[in-house]
């Protein structure tokens, strides 16, 4: 019966044409926009529209919420989910924007946050993911990011990587998978990449990867998400076997779309 409603309600919401300032806001500020294909543009929109009109959406230190703020956070994180069930983001119920960096209180360091800097003391943020709560993100980090992907840094992709990985009950570094083989498989590669990088950092060692992805499995996931849509080309070519798994549980390849639209 709700599955019946939440059809319903929705239907209703994609009756509306999608604005065409909103699809301004898209082309202007999320590149990959123009890699997809006339069917994925249409799948991004309504997937947007559905997000914005679902979701609780709160300006929060004196923010005025506006509709390039929400269009460009639903896009972001519903072009993760592109090619994946409508209901991955179930356990998003609200999403908190704050102006600039969040100044946290003095606590130990949580494992769905990204950080500006080490932990002592109260702590600027730019964005969380709680486990039975909000989404809380920082807008001048999110237009500086859009503004420079090749960076391969973007705060919404990081906290609503953490959402996938949440929806299994844990937040360990691995969303929900379909098989037994596709879990296998993801121990494997993302734990050698994993062991990999924490041993490069630990030695002081340059990497392709930021050195947060070291905190911890969650933060792994986050942060290779990050790359896998930021710079998607660069990831494929320095971690080979990650992307690939990437690339499963996404269902996508961005860094083919990319090329082929380099051509």
């Amino acid at each position: 019966m709700w599955h019946w409603f939440r059809e319903r309600r929705r239907k209703k919401i994609l009756a509306a044409p999608f604005p065409s300032e909103w699809e301004k806001h898209i082309q202007n500020n999320i590149p990959y926009y123009q890699h997809l294909n006339n069917e994925e543009k249409k799948r991004l929109q309504d997937l947007t529209q559905v997000f914005i009109a679902e979701k609780y959406w709160l300006g929060c230190g004196g923010l005025e919420l506006t509709d390039e703020i929400r269009v460009m956070i639903a896009a972001y994180a519903c072009l993760m989910i592109l090619a994946l069930p409508n209901d991955y983001y179930r356990n998003v119920k609200s999403i908190y924007v704050y102006p600039t960096t969040v100044l946290s209180p003095e606590r130990p360091m949580g494992f769905f946050q990204v950080h500006t800097t080490p932990v002592s003391g109260p702590m600027p943020i730019l964005g969380e993911a709680h486990y039975r709560g909000p989404v809380i993100l920082v807008w001048d980090a999110v237009k500086k990011e859009t503004r420079h992907p090749e960076h391969g840094h973007n705060v919404v992709f990081h906290e609503f990587a953490h959402k996938l990985d949440m929806l299994d009950g844990s937040a360990d570094g691995t969303p929900p998978l379909t098989t037994p083989e596709e879990y296998q498989r993801w121990v494997e590669v993302f734990s050698k990449v994993y062991l990999e990088l924490c041993d490069k950092v630990e030695h002081g060692q340059s990497t392709f990867l930021d050195s947060y992805a070291v905190t911890n499995e969650a933060e792994f996931f986050a942060v290779v998400t990050e790359n896998f849509f930021s710079k998607p080309e660069n990831m494929k070519r320095y971690h080979p076997k990650l992307y690939q798994v990437l690339q499963g549980f996404y269902r996508q390849d961005p860094a083919q779309k990319v090329l082929t639209n380099q051509h």
